[in-house]
């Protein structure tokens, strides 16, 4: 079982918004992969919204219903993204520099 310190938190949350963590030696399992292919499809969507705000954004035309709209799918991408850097970068404060990471 893994130290308490090295809990991977998940891109997902529990009941009432709580962070669900993940405890487990093996990186490959079943878990480990969902969590690993959900932040994969939140960081290419994040990737996708950001083209699309700098598209919004330069139209001066755009409604504030609009403009309204694009910035809670933005605050909903960068939550998203910010719970990713924060279990990655967990990770790799625990990880061993010379294991390969995969």
């Amino acid at each position: 079982m893994t130290a308490p310190n090295e809990l991977r938190l998940l891109p997902w949350t529990g009941p009432d918004g709580k962070p669900c963590y993940l405890s487990t030696d093996y990186q490959g399992g079943y878990v480990s992969r969902l969590a690993d292919n959900i932040e994969a499809v939140q960081l290419g969507s994040g990737a996708e919204l950001l083209e699309q705000a700098s598209e919004t954004l330069n139209d001066r035309d755009a409604a504030l219903d609009e403009l309204r709209h694009l910035a809670k799918e933005l605050t909903g991408a960068l939550r998203d993204i910010l719970r990713i850097a924060t279990s990655r970068g967990h990770l790799l404060a625990v990880s061993d520099p010379r294991e390969p990471a995969y």
